[in-house]
């Protein structure tokens, strides 16, 4: 694998020597649903364009995960740090065995594509891209936030890459339309999915009437430097007509704009702007 550079005057292909694996908190420090990814994302397009998939992980409620999260974490600490015993299915290998594996795909098997799956690539390409260019028109008509994952021609890079790769995993020399329809599969569950994450109305754009009187009226009702109760602004915002999730969500707006800050685990609301 490659990377090009064109910086400076200077233009040259180097060899990519290592692959990144990376992860970071959203901007607020949880994620939002009612924001639009780019705007709980502080990354320039021109580096997340870079990574192959990208993935959108959230902290949702789930009581058997987090009772089996709780449990392995416990286990940690009553072992003293050691590694928690589990049972071994009888296909799987040690990590030394798995290591050497990779290091001899490596070294001796280098895939390419077949002429069908080149063929199922390049019309996927082309569909993604019709399908996001439609939707993205509509969303500046809507005054909606850019998209925060752009699909260019590095995500098709991706997805060659990401069949090579399955492909390489069994020794084969070929990439098959098989190979290219789990990379689509991979594709479309993360940076794809990363990428429609972007339905949500500009601040102060095309935000809904409702939202925008709302927030005017919350404004209204605190003054900067005052501080009050969650709870009590979301009880008024209920007197006025609007509903809880409404209130909810004009607060997380007034507090993305720095408008307000949160206090006391987001309890307290002080508005600063």
């Amino acid at each position: 694998q490659t990377i090009s550079i064109a910086k400076a005057g200077i233009t040259t292909t180097l060899n990519s020597r290592t692959s990144v694996l990376a992860a970071a908190n959203p901007v607020h420090g949880r994620y939002h649903e009612d924001k639009n990814a780019a705007e709980q994302v502080d990354f320039q397009t021109t580096i997340l364009s870079r990574f192959d998939m990208i993935f959108v992980l959230k902290d949702k409620h789930d009581a058997e995960f987090d009772g089996k999260l709780a449990k392995h974490i416990i286990n940690l600490h009553v072992q003293g740090g050691a590694a928690v015993e589990r049972e071994v299915s009888e296909d799987e290998l040690d990590v030394r065995t798995l290591k050497r594996y990779i290091a001899f795909a490596r070294k001796t098997c280098s895939p390419r594509l077949s002429t069908e799956a080149a063929e199922r690539l390049n019309n996927y390409y082309v569909e993604v891209r019709k399908g996001l260019a439609s939707a993205d028109a509509e969303s500046e008509k809507q005054g909606k936030a850019p998209r925060a994952v752009p699909i260019t021609v590095r995500q098709l890079e991706a997805l060659v890459r990401i069949s090579e790769s399955h492909a390489k995993m069994r020794l084969d020399p070929v990439a098959t339309a098989d190979d290219v329809k789990q990379a689509i599969e991979l594709f479309t569950a993360s940076t794809l999915q990363a990428a429609k994450l972007g339905e949500i109305t500009l601040e102060g754009g095309g935000v809904s009437e409702g939202l925008a009187e709302l927030r005017q009226r919350i404004e209204g009702m605190v003054a900067i430097g005052q501080m009050r109760g969650k709870s009590e602004i979301i009880s008024q915002a209920v007197a006025w007509g609007f509903s809880e999730r409404d209130a909810e969500n004009a607060i997380r707006s007034l507090v993305g704009a720095e408008q307000f800050e949160e206090s006391r685990q987001g309890r307290r609301l002080k508005r600063v702007a």
